[in-house]
């Protein structure tokens, strides 16, 4: 890094031993359509199951694939199947339909079926009953009447016409079917299909040709037809004897239906067999694999056929239509390619106008999304296969880190580079020959997995989290540089319940957690005044609840989530612990301030009178102080301008208020006095808002960048100068969402900077400096008004004919389909997806093949509105920094607006970025202190005039330090495998 920019200390660390999980199951929230929009329905989501027991839920997100929730599992839990069920749409009286609720449901080496409730982000209810060990499950296609007009005609009630609900059937461990019902809201046995057999046939696979015919695959070599409106076998298809030398039973793995019926089987002899649609004959079988076949998955149109299996290949099949009058369509396998570096066990497609992917996961836990419609002509892309919310927290003062997963907490401390004690930690000699040291392990003796931890600045409380309880320790160093781990005894109205999200404040001062039900509630925590004594925590809670808004309503025909969407996602405190925002899926902002000056010599707490704790829905600037929860004379209350702040074009990702310097938070509490209480006023405090450092740096899940002056709930100064538009174009091309960031400020007043990082790339914004270069951006980063990119969509495009919209769609459906970015023509080999055209010479001679699919340049795809909203964007920004509409302020110089107003220029860019480090677990700061800025040490400030580079700890986990079981080695990698042994 060059220029201005001082060193930063970086401890690159692989010792956290963090377990990524296979994948074992994939499900789409919604069939393949083409009448869907080109992205989408805004409800889509892809759920993952994994082997740990957890759940992701992933939103495609215009193809960049943002993970928006993990829901923790258990001990011995695994999720085996997932299915997403619609249920069906309501009409009152008035006509007005409200959209059906999506559901998702899951199997798991158990006899029973368990619903998810994503937004309280645990087990809604389960369904079990008489029946064996469920291997598979399979969802009803949905109800698509075409009595409909009959119906409303007559006057019918739909229910009456025919159940509009989806089914569940399970297949179990000793041949038995089950069907499932999810009528009114609800999970129960409804019937069995087909009872356990004389010879009992593990199901292995399941699916629906149509709501009344399933399709079974059995460790029997069979494949079985059943009607499930009377349970009858409708037939059973033999698939023969095993393999000589093997087996004597054939296992189907998969079956598959597509959109015509026609039936596709994956089995263990690495066979796909296709089977007619009406009779049920075996059509044509193609012998793909060198090991077992584990799932298959189908395209919208039904020409489309892929597999993947235990050989690690995804094979891809097309229906070949007869190059003769008369003559048969056939199956050929077209192409195959290793994208996995491990067995194949989970595969999912969806397609709109736009969108194509396949999804695909394994033993190698990374999702693997390939280009379906365009396999050949775009690049596949890996997902991160760790949490997008890093499990990894640290306590800078101390020199810890803590790390968990599953249902342990593992504490590390690190030892600092320079010579010298930390603040008040005794330092063991045999600690300087390593650079880390284990300092405490805990385990949870429970079944449910952690959801959050959670340590305070001192590193003197760990907080940990699950959906049943949270517990708090309490950590005093040893002598052999170790913690000595000691349970705190907390009220029942904290340890109870359970929490999605829990943060103590920079002050040490408050506990803050996010129950299942996305209420927010703040604990005030009493530090000791001996050494002897503990840490306590009040028992009543102050209550924080949100503005009264309302996601939009999607078109009844996506379904809907539910409370899911506003689910909160992210919290931040400020850097004094007076303000707090949360943010939710939807996109929108809460905050509230800490009124009034801490007064130990008051009571600890001063009840309202109508209830026991804060309603900050009731705090309106008409609301009696009597009524709300005072604690040391100061009190918790909604921000007043929070609702000036509108909602987000996407969910934030990254909520992270500016560090405030020493200056500041001396000027915070400058000339404020003590209240003293009087006769009529027995418990006075001050009602004076929060004066100290409020700017809130956003990130969203597109990548768009704002910063709130949260206390005036509009834009700050830098992010009007700066909108989205200017971000260099590298870091707008980043597909892999961030995580997280740390700050990083300098010993000058101008400089601050950012360091966001993603799980495969590190970048450094210095906020202190405007952009160098204000480009016409696109369509999606357009700001020709900053507040109103936020709060409108862009113009409607102009009226435009019909052979000029389809052109328009073509070429956007061109660009990319959901998976990884389009491949450069140059670089395209004759193959599959090419459309080419052969020249021969005289003679047979001189055969040149010429692709005639050449991508457009970006400028040629952008229409005449999106080119007049950027250059209206740019103007508006380059008036905002105080230059001309008509300079050029130059690709590598910067503009700098002083408090004279006058401008002057740098020859630097202020961002770096690197892709050095992969993959990244989490990015935490471990020492260095910025020059005047006072350092927290056991609860008193200490000004510090020794300016230190920032330390951070930088968490890696690449997969070749994770064991994982052996794999297949075919019989072409000889030397791989020789490399291995």
């Amino acid at each position: 890094m060059a220029g201005s920019i001082e060193a930063m200390d970086v401890h690159r660390c692989r010792f956290v031993p963090y377990p990524p999980s296979a994948i074992n199951a994939l499900a789409f929230s919604h069939p393949s359509s083409l009448s869907l929009a080109s992205n989408g329905p805004p409800t889509l989501r892809l759920a993952i199951g994994r082997a740990n027991g957890d759940v992701e839920l992933w939103h495609p997100l215009k193809g960049v694939w943002h993970q928006e929730n993990i829901i923790h599992g258990g001990k011995d839990r695994s999720i085996e199947g997932l299915v997403w069920t619609q249920d069906p749409e309501e009409i009152d009286d008035t006509g007005f339909k409200s959209p059906g609720r999506l559901r998702l449901f899951s199997i798991g080496y158990s006899s029973s079926v368990t619903e998810w409730d994503l937004a309280a982000g645990k087990p809604a209810r389960h369904a079990s009953a008489n029946y064996g060990e469920i291997w598979c499950i399979s969802a009803q296609p949905r109800w698509q009447s075409l009595k409909w007009l009959e119906a409303q005609q007559q006057g019918t009630p739909l229910r009456e016409v025919e159940d509009t609900t989806q089914g569940i059937a399970v297949g179990c461990a000793d041949g038995s079917i089950v069907l499932l019902s999810t009528a009114d809201g609800n999970l129960q046995f409804q019937r069995t299909v087909t009872r356990p057999p004389k010879r009992k046939a593990r199901v292995l696979s399941i699916t629906f040709q149509n709501r009344h015919t399933l399709v079974t695959g059995h460790a029997d070599s069979t494949v079985r037809i059943f009607d499930v409106r009377n349970g009858r076998l409708v037939r059973a298809m033999s698939l023969g004897g095993g393999p000589q030398g093997g087996p004597k039973e054939i296992l189907v793995w998969s079956v598959k239906c597509t959109t015509d019926g026609t039936i596709i089987s994956g089995d263990s002899t690495g066979t796909v067999s296709f089977w007619d649609a009406k009779n049920y004959s075996r059509l044509q079988r193609i012998t793909s694999h060198k090991a077992d076949i584990l799932e298959v998955a189908t395209s919208m149109d039904g020409h489309t056929v892929v597999s993947g299996g235990m050989d690690r290949r995804t094979t891809l099949y097309r229906l070949a239509r007869g190059s003769k009058p008369g003559e048969k369509s056939r199956w050929i396998e077209v192409a195959h390619q290793r994208f996995h570096e491990h067995d194949v066990k989970a595969m999912a497609t969806f397609e709109t106008r736009r969108l194509s992917v396949l999804a695909s996961g394994g033993l190698d836990t990374s999702p693997i999304m390939v280009p379906l419609r365009e396999f050949g002509n775009e690049y596949h892309r890996a997902l991160p296969n760790l949490p997008q919310q890093p499990p990894v927290r640290s306590a800078p003062l101390q020199r810890l880190i803590i790390s968990w997963w599953d249902r342990e907490v593992s504490v590390w401390r690190i030892l600092a580079n320079q010579q010298g004690p930390v603040a008040n930690l005794p330092l063991d000699e045999s600690l300087q020959d390593s650079p880390r040291k284990l300092a405490a392990k805990i385990a949870l003796q429970r079944e449910e997995s952690i959801t959050c931890a959670d340590i305070s600045s001192d590193g003197s409380l760990l907080a940990v989290s699950t959906v049943v309880e949270n517990r708090v320790f309490f950590f005093k160093p040893k002598l052999d540089s170790t913690l000595k781990v000691q349970k705190l005894d907390i009220p029942g109205s904290l340890a109870q319940g359970g929490a999605k999200m829990l943060r103590f404040s920079p002050d040490r001062m408050w506990l803050l957690i996010v129950r299942s039900n996305n209420k927010i509630q703040l604990f005030r925590i009493r530090r000791p005044a001996t050494p002897i004594e503990r840490p306590k925590f009040l028992s009543i809670p102050v209550n924080l609840r949100r503005l009264n808004r309302r996601a939009p309503e999607p078109n009844y025909l996506h379904g809907t989530l539910g409370p899911y969407t506003r689910s909160i996602s992210r919290v931040a405190f400020s850097a004094d612990s007076h303000i707090i925002v949360a943010s939710d899926l939807s996109g929108f902002l809460d905050s509230w301030v800490l009124s009034g000056l801490e007064d130990p010599a008051q009571d600890d707490l001063v009840a309202p009178s109508d209830n026991s704790s804060s309603d900050s829905t009731s705090e309106t600037s008409g609301t009696d102080e009597k009524h709300r929860l005072l604690i040391f004379g100061q009190h918790w209350l909604r921000n007043p301008a929070a609702s000036q702040i509108p909602k987000l074009p996407s969910a934030p990702i990254i909520l992270s208020f500016r560090p405030s310097t020493l200056s500041a938070r001396k000027a915070a509490t400058n000339g404020i006095t003590p209240l003293h209480p009087t006769r009529h006023n027995p418990h006075p405090h001050s009602h004076e808002l929060p004066s100290g450092e409020d700017r809130l740096f956003v990130l969203t899940a597109d990548h768009r960048i704002y910063e709130f002056n949260v206390l005036a709930g509009k834009l700050s100064d830098w992010s009007r100068r700066n909108p989205t538009s200017t971000l260099p174009g590298t870091f707008r091309q980043i597909k892999d969402r961030a995580m997280d960031c740390v700050w990083d400020t300098s010993a000058l007043e101008h400089q601050n900077r950012l360091w966001l990082y993603g799980s495969n790339w590190l970048w450094m914004f210095d906020l202190s400096r405007d952009f160098p270069r204000v480009e016409a951006p696109d369509a999606e980063a357009g700001d020709e008004e900053a507040m109103d990119d936020i709060q409108a969509d862009s113009k409607k495009r102009r009226r435009e004919g019909k052979r000029a919209k389809e052109k328009r769609f073509e070429e956007k459906r061109r660009r990319d389909t959901g998976a990884g970015d389009r491949i450069n023509p140059n670089e395209l080999t004759v193959g599959l997806g090419s459309k080419i055209r052969k020249r021969t010479g005289p003679g047979g001679r001189d055969v040149h093949s010429i692709h005639l699919e050449r991508e457009p340049s970006p400028s040629t795809n952008a229409s005449a509105s999106d080119g007049e909203y950027g250059t209206l964007s740019a103007a508006l920004v380059r008036s905002r920094r105080g230059l001309s509409p008509d300079v050029d302020d130059g690709a590598d110089s910067e503009s700098i607006v002083n408090g004279e107003g006058s401008v002057t220029k740098a020859h630097w860019r202020p961002w770096w970025y690197t892709h050095k480090y992969r993959p990244i677990l989490g990015l935490v700061p471990i020492g260095g202190t910025p020059k005047n800025t006072d350092e927290q040490v056991n609860g008193g400030s200490v000004e510090r005039d020794d300016a230190r580079a920032l330390e951070v700890v930088l968490v890696e986990r690449p997969m070749f330090e994770v064991n994982l079981p052996p794999r297949y080695y075919g019989d072409q990698e000889w030397s791989e495998m020789k490399d291995k042994v």
